[in-house]
């Protein structure tokens, strides 16, 4: 992979990393266009935005927090991105106060659809500004990922809870109000109008690793990263992921991909 997030943080973000540029290399190719149209909602301070800016792309970042855009505006100029960077404040449920129905080729969800009242209405929203060819990046909390979690730090009745709770929570102290199954996620996606091109399991094991042994033991790292982006693709262990990516494709990306390439589609 590129840059941009190396090298512990490469664990919670090569696998999504590795998608995106794969399916924004692809609009490319089938738009014709070198330079993409990319909204990032809840981008915060820029951990996606500046990368893809730094392919070339122009990319808007909505964000409710004045403080994330601030940081997003700093870490653009450093990177020499910031004329290919906007940032402004907003969220999901008011996004076409402050961006444009129907006019990007690409609009990442990363990390909102836990905070959002309305999950079905947040997606509507997010795919309502995608073009007729376009592909939507979604990434939220998975379920088993908490459960599991909780299990083994021996917080059992923590881990049931989680279970059996309609939104995943494991108590009153969680800091995630919801969580999701990959069946969740892709009826969602689907439920708007997209077609699923990939799902994608996110720290399937990076979490539950000792940091300590990551950091100290020669070469784990780079194995870590090797067989996290081997397990993401196997439904197998989407179940167990902290997180879940999601790609989907209007309709007018898939019609145009069955004439020629596969584009926007990511083979798992």
């Amino acid at each position: 992979m590129s840059d941009p997030m190396r090298p512990r943080a490469a664990l919670r973000t090569a696998v999504v990393w590795e998608v995106l540029q794969d399916a924004l290399d692809r609009r490319v190719k089938a738009t014709g266009r070198e330079s993409l149209d990319v909204l990032d909602t809840g981008g915060g301070s820029g951990n996606f935005a500046v990368p893809v800016a730094r392919l070339g792309h122009r990319v808007t970042v909505v964000d409710p927090s004045p403080n994330a855009l601030f940081a997003l505006e700093r870490r653009a100029a450093e990177a020499g991105v910031a004329d290919r960077v906007k940032g402004v404040q907003g969220d999901a449920h008011g996004l076409f106060d402050v961006a444009e129905r129907g006019g990007y080729d690409v609009v990442l969800c990363h990390g909102v659809l836990e905070y959002v009242d309305d999950p079905a209405e947040g997606v509507r929203n997010v795919v309502a500004a995608l073009r007729t060819e376009g592909v939507l990046s979604l990434l939220a909390a998975g379920l088993g990922g908490a459960v599991l979690a909780r299990a083994l730090a021996g917080h059992f009745k923590e881990a049931r809870q989680a279970l059996d709770d309609p939104n995943g929570r494991w108590g009153t102290g969680d800091p995630v109000p919801r969580r999701f199954t990959a069946e969740q996620l892709t009826g969602l996606v689907e439920g708007a109008g997209l077609r699923v091109g990939a799902v994608h399991g996110v720290r399937v094991f990076a979490d539950l690793v000792p940091g300590v042994l990551v950091d100290t033991e020669p070469g784990a790292l780079d194995a870590l990263l090797k067989l996290e982006e081997a397990a993401a693709g196997l439904p197998a262990f989407h179940s167990v992921a902290t997180q879940l990516h999601v790609l989907g494709e209007t309709g007018g990306a898939v019609e145009k991909a069955g004439a020629g390439e596969t584009d926007g589609v990511v083979e798992s």
